[in-house]
């Protein structure tokens, strides 16, 4: 998670560090790294990390950000700067140091170039290294994730060839207006039924209370996409609009060929004829639905929970009103079992260059092993008092971005492997009393969603199922038949001749190749 995205890094927000953890002191010693071989020594080893900038300056020998690296984890980091661009210009810049022989010590991969490198031997086996050298990293990820790492090694050895990110909760959910509900008289829905009521009197007793009907029940965007709440409660895997792999019928099954996903095209067909779907939903981008959202018309939506306070704080400032939204409950439907889908598994976050120096080696598992100690997070996160941040009544907050002035944090575990608790607790301490309002909805509601949440069986299948099938991949045939039996221009009987043209067109082979990978990881 991008906390810039997220918007965590105002002037405003305070952090009350006591409330969260004591991360004063050199903690250079933290859990596990006696067994370190470098740790009985003071001699600084620096090894050079490359990841995700976007602008920041470089870390340079002696700098600020290395001297408070060197200090909190007791490893030199040299990060040079490599233009982001999407990933596009990295990974060229990445390849042209590979081909010098010249690979950093520890990088953030892009588009399955660790498959590559670890067959040719040019990236560490960490599968014995991070337990004796890394516990506090190795401990952090659940077994089950190790596995599926496993299941991944392109050598088909079962080795651990990368690092995963995870975000260990559930991070999505409907979103709906309890302060409607409540003007309106209306409890929770708890059925389909029941949500249908709420919808039909969202559009018609102008809950909004301008005189207007002007409200929009639901929506989404372009593609049938953010609009996963209406899938959801047919069971159908799907992640941020894109249709995932879940059991049915205890097999290993892309969701969207599953009957699930047909009941669910033709409720939400209905919705849409019935004038209780955002008519222009599939042609909203990002920008225009949340603006409908945020000016005050919007009754339901889907998206991340824990960024739940940048439309409320919006929809404050632009209308005034301080609006209240709550999880919407998954529907129940008769027949199906519904769930927000809940992926914990996150692209790989690092590798590590199979070092022939082996002070260096030791010193990247060093920097691992206390880049994953808890205590040490909120340090990563403030940065450098100066720079990063400053004090203010005796606590540090977090200055506004300057590209021109901050080197780049690009140590950022609290990202790498995201936690309900330090999240929650972070929106909390980095709020101003004014946002408070707004904050506590959100932690409310992201506590509230994990009631919902289901970790799919696909979760961390590799992207290379797909390998040969681009078109599956893009989901290209789902978008054409999803879209158009949505707007009523097919019949939902429709839905069969496209699952047939899915198989025939690389399906069959993908959910094979799929299958093979789940009964690697079940092992």
């Amino acid at each position: 998670m991008n906390f810039k995205k997220l918007g965590l890094l105002s002037a405003a927000g305070v952090l009350a560090i006591t409330a969260i953890t004591g991360c004063s002191g050199n903690t250079n010693s933290s859990g596990g790294t006696a067994k370190n071989e470098t740790a009985g020594t003071d001699e600084i080893v620096d090894i050079e990390v490359w990841g995700t900038n976007i602008g920041y300056k470089p870390i340079t020998k002696g700098s600020k950000l290395y001297e408070l690296y060197k200090e909190k984890l007791g490893v030199g980091v040299i990060h040079p700067y490599v233009e982001w661009n999407g990933g596009t210009n990295y990974l060229n810049q990445l390849n042209l140091k590979i081909a010098a022989n010249e690979m950093p010590d520890l990088f953030l991969p892009q588009q399955g170039i660790e498959d590559s490198l670890a067959k040719n031997g040019a990236i560490a086996d960490l599968t014995e290294l991070l337990p004796k050298y890394a516990p506090n990293l190795w401990e952090a990820i659940p077994k089950e994730m190790w596995d599926i790492v496993k299941a991944n090694d392109p050598t088909g050895q079962g080795k651990i060839y990368y690092i995963p990110g995870m975000v260990d909760y559930g991070r999505y959910a409907g979103m709906i207006r309890k302060d409607w509900l409540d003007k309106l008289g209306m409890s929770m829905p708890k059925t389909q039924d029941d949500y249908v009521k709420v919808l039909e009197a969202f559009r018609d007793k102008d809950p909004n209370g301008n005189g207007q009907k002007d409200e929009l029940p639901t929506g989404g965007r372009q593609e049938a996409r953010w609009m996963d709440h209406l899938f959801a409660m047919y069971g159908v895997a799907m992640f941020e609009g894109y249709p995932d792999w879940d059991l049915y019928d205890g097999k290993l099954t892309y969701s969207a060929v599953t009957p699930n996903m047909k009941a669910a095209l033709e409720f939400i067909a209905k919705l849409y004829k019935d004038g209780l779907l955002d008519k222009e939903t599939l042609l909203n981008d990002k920008a225009k639905w949340d603006g409908k959202v945020e000016s005050n018309k919007g009754g339901n939506y889907f998206h991340w929970v824990e960024t739940g306070y940048l439309p409320l704080e919006n929809l404050f400032k632009n209308t005034g009103v301080k609006a209240e939204f709550s999880v919407l409950p998954v529907p129940e439907v008769a027949g199906y079992k519904g769930f927000y889908t809940w992926k914990r598994f996150q692209p790989p976050a690092w590798v590590v260059k199979n070092n022939k120096d082996q002070k260096k080696l030791m010193a990247t598992m060093k920097l691992l092993n206390n880049m994953y100690d808890k205590k040490n997070w909120i340090p990563l996160y403030l940065g450098v008092e100066g720079m990063h941040h400053t004090m203010k009544d005796g606590k540090p907050v977090k200055l506004p971005d300057d590209k021109s002035t901050q080197e780049n944090l690009i140590l950022d575990p609290y990202s790498k492997i995201s936690t309900l608790d330090f999240m929650m607790n972070l929106n909390k301490s980095t709020a101003s009393e004014d946002r408070m309002w707004a904050i506590n909805q959100v932690n409310r509601n992201m506590q509230e969603a994990q009631k919902y949440a289901k970790v799919i069986a696909g979760d961390g299948m590799p992207a290379s199922v797909y390998d040969g099938f681009a078109d599956i991949n893009n989901r290209t045939l789902y978008v054409e038949y999803a879209t158009k039996i949505i707007l009523g221009q097919y019949p939902i009987s429709k839905f069969d001749e496209f699952v047939d043209k899915w198989n025939k067109s690389g399906g069959e082979e993908v959910t094979k190749r799929a299958r093979e990978w789940y009964a690697k990881v079940k092992k």
